[in-house]
């Protein structure tokens, strides 16, 4: 069975296309160096447009307006500028509504395409631009440390590493965040308060990093101003012990926090990234591998969710759970020395 893979690695050398949604301007070029926030290309996702009728605006007929046109299609325009006109004793002129490019003109009317901010594309973590992909984006590489999450909000930030979390049960309070925090990235354990995500937005701090949250804070998380990346899910959960491990070590570093939405089809998750020097050998991830015994698995359900462990063996076949479920299913030995036989469905290799 093919088994997903989820990555916590204290070194590994990554890549990641940053595609823009749309065909659009490629910011970048080949061999620069970025940082997480860089813009790599921009699109105009939602263009708007404003149609004007120039025969009411002048006072003259639908024949007679066109005679009156400033401006030709093609042309960008300020918000102001006179399009059409004067006419007749009282000067009367059509002014552009907004700044944009005029599209289209004739028969008394003008349509305007609408200037407005475009959609960003940002890096999402320090690297090189190894590769442009023309009209869409680029592909980034880099050499660090990385852990990966299972929910984001969609936001990309960078910031010095300060950990709050003491042990893997720790909750977040509010009283926990101090000023001496603004402009950091935390790393701490379970939120269920909405105080917390609004005391972490005021500061501010520059990204946020938890071991698991509350449910009910999925709206206002998805509207906090900083990335937030979730490590294990929703509820009180526990961090699994590798990343846990793996973050409280690099407490004071720099770290890039992309909180991407996950995409299993397109293997993409929420992570974290710790650019390092190179001064081991790097380990190349995998997006997917086969399950096979030795390997490090992380527990994705009930009553051991979070816990990480090694499999020992594949069951043969299929076999009746406790529950009544017919399934594939695997024997595991958890940290604790405890092995309990769990469906493969429920498990994800951890490296």
């Amino acid at each position: 069975m093919l088994a997903p893979v989820v990555h916590v690695l204290p070194m590994t050398r990554i890549r990641r296309h940053r595609l823009l949604p749309i065909t659009g301007r490629v910011l970048v070029r080949k061999g620069q160096n970025v940082s997480a926030v860089d813009v790599v290309g921009e699109a105009n996702l939602e263009p708007r447009h404003v149609l004007l009728d120039l025969a009411r605006g002048l006072g003259v007929g639908i024949g007679d307006a066109d005679r009156y046109l400033e401006r030709e299609a093609g042309e960008s325009v300020s918000e102001g500028d006179v399009l059409a006109g004067p006419v007749g004793w009282g000067k009367r002129v059509v002014r552009a509504p907004c700044s944009g490019k005029i599209i289209l003109t004739g028969r008394g009317k003008i349509l305007i395409e609408e200037e407005v901010e475009p959609y960003q594309l940002l890096a999402g973590l320090p690297g090189e631009v190894v590769s442009l992909i023309p009209g869409r984006g680029a592909v980034v590489e880099s050499i660090g440390a990385l852990v990966q999450g299972v929910w984001g909000n969609g936001q990309i930030n960078f910031g010095l590493l300060r950990v709050l979390i003491k042990k893997a049960e720790d909750i977040l309070t509010v009283d926990k965040l101090d000023i001496d925090l603004r402009g950091t990235v935390a790393f701490a354990g379970y939120c269920g308060d909405e105080q917390v995500l609004h005391a972490a937005a005021e500061l501010p701090l520059r990204g946020l990093i938890l071991s698991s949250m509350a449910a009910s804070l999925i709206p206002l998380a998805e509207e906090i101003s900083l990335p937030i990346v979730i490590i294990e899910g929703f509820g009180l959960l526990p961090i699994n012990s590798s990343a846990f491990n793996l973050l409280i070590t690099s407490d004071q570093r720099e770290i890039a926090v992309n909180a991407e939405k996950l995409d299993r089809y397109a293997n993409q998750r929420p992570e974290v990234f710790i650019s390092l020097p190179v001064n081991q050998m790097v380990h190349e991830p995998r997006d997917a591998t086969l399950f096979s015994p030795g390997q490090k698995v992380r527990i994705l359900r009930a009553p051991y969710q979070s816990q990480v462990g090694t499999l020992i063996t594949l069951k043969p076949g299929l076999e009746v759970l406790p529950n009544g479920i017919k399934t594939t299913s695997a024997e595991v030995e958890l940290n604790n020395s405890i092995k309990v036989k769990l469906p493969l469905a429920n498990l994800e290799v951890l490296e």
